[in-house]
Formats: C-alpha cells, sequence, structure tokens
C-alpha cells in the first residue's frame, strides 16, 4: 500500500476502451473492461503535473458489461472534407472504482524542488471532490465521464461472486519518453501488453514496466519544462515561495 493512494468511481453512459490499432479509422470496437491507459488519461484529467507519474493499481466493474453498436459517420481518413460510414461498438451504463496512487517522474530533475508529496495528495484529493479539472472521457471523446470520490470495495458489484475472468492479452499503454522506465525506453515511445485477468470483479493492474510484452515504436524526445518554456508554473510557484 502507498501512503498517496486516490480512490474514486467513474461512470457514463457509453464508452470506447478501443486497442490504438483501430483509432486510424473504420470500425471500432471496445474492449469489455477499461485499459489502464484509459484510466490514467482519467485520473491525469482529474489532476496532472509533469512532478509525479500515475499509476493504476486496480479497477473494479461494478455494472454488467454490456454492449451497443451504433451506426457512425466520422470524418473521412484520407479525405477531411467528407463523412465516412462506420459502426462503433461501445460499452453501455458503465460505472468502475479505480484505485490509484502517484510516484515521483525520475525523468525530471529540475522539478525536484516540485516534490511535496502531501501537496500534490491533498490537491487530487480535492480535485476528485469537485469532479476534475478537464472534462473526462471513457476512452474517447464522445463518451462523457463522470467523476466521484469513492471508497473502493464498497457497494454491491455485479461480479462480486465471480471468481475468475480471462480477457487475453490486451493492451495496457503506451510508455512515453517523458516516463521512460529504462535504457531501452528512454527516448523512445513504448507499447506494453498484458495477460488480464478479472477476479471477483476486481482486475489488478502490474506497472508499465511489469507488463509481459514491450515493443518500441519510435524515437521520442522529452518535452522541456521551465521559465523560459513558460509552460510550467508548478516551479515557479515553488520558485516564488523559496
Amino acid at each position: 500500500m502507498h501512503p498517496n493512494i486516490v480512490e474514486f468511481e467513474v461512470s457514463g453512459d457509453y464508452a470506447l476502451f478501443s486497442d490504438p490499432v483501430t483509432r486510424i479509422g473504420g470500425e471500432k470496437s471496445s474492449y469489455q473492461v477499461p485499459t489502464y491507459e484509459a484510466l490514467k488519461g482519467i485520473l491525469s484529467s482529474v489532476y496532472w503535473k509533469p512532478t509525479i507519474i500515475w499509476y493504476i493499481d486496480k479497477v473494479r466493474i461494478m455494472n454488467p458489461i454490456q454492449t451497443e453498436v451504433k451506426g457512425i459517420r466520422p470524418i473521412k481518413y484520407n479525405d477531411s472534407q467528407k463523412n465516412d460510414l462506420a459502426y462503433y461498438t461501445y460499452l453501455k451504463d458503465c460505472r468502475y472504482q479505480v484505485q490509484a496512487h502517484f510516484e515521483w517522474n525520475e525523468n525530471r530533475p529540475e522539478l525536484k524542488g516540485d516534490r511535496n508529496e502531501n501537496k500534490h495528495h491533498e490537491i487530487a484529493k480535492r480535485m476528485i471532490r469537485k469532479g476534475g479539472r478537464r472534462d473526462i472521457f471513457l476512452g474517447t471523446r464522445e463518451c462523457q465521464g463522470y467523476v466521484e470520490p469513492c471508497v473502493f470495495g464498497e457497494g454491491e458489484g455485479f461480479y462480486d461472486q465471480i471468481p475468475r475472468l480471462d480477457f487475453g492479452i490486451m493492451y495496457h499503454g503506451i510508455t512515453y519518453a517523458d516516463e521512460a522506465y529504462s535504457n531501452e525506453t528512454d527516448g523512445h515511445m513504448t507499447i506494453n501488453l498484458w495477460h488480464a485477468v478479472m477476479k471477483r470483479g476486481i482486475i489488478e493492474f502490474p506497472k508499465p514496466q511489469d507488463c509481459e510484452i514491450h515493443r518500441i515504436i519510435k524515437e521520442m524526445s522529452m518535452k522541456s519544462f521551465g521559465k523560459e518554456k513558460k509552460n510550467f508554473s508548478g516551479l515557479g510557484e515553488f520558485e516564488e515561495v523559496r
């Protein structure tokens, strides 16, 4: 257990947690359960700073897994002036309990002065109570989500009495250069895959570095933060206080 754990419930009418391979166009179909990357994106919309890295510990599936197919007219992949016709398979009536914690981003020693654990933890909890700093989406922009505090494990979940459900190899998330965890991932974009299993409604996620499969996609440089960039007020605030 970590001292800076946060717990929240996220819900929405629809969700689309898809493999990035299917994002380039055509038909889209949601995974049956949320991906690590989607939940991390939700938490980053609630509260994010480059000083910290959010890690999703586990998710609890509260409602039965249901799907609904919709006919969509998206913009054509190779012609932005025209629309295409596609069928998207969404999850419907979604509700999840999430537990997560943060650790310091060791790739950013220049932000060491902003490593105040109590400050970030309290702000994150306050932002959860407020419903987040930015809009919440369940996998994709057309699926609006809502965040509120909860106690992980409280209440009745639909899968509480089912010992095990296996979802096979799933997309876990992408590790960007800013959050590299090894010499191999340093300066690269890396995709992580893992074997997803739900036990009594709960999926426990490994950290990105502990996933079973890693694939380097391309070279990538870190984004710079600081006074001269004028793109991160947190460091300036710290310097003023000091």
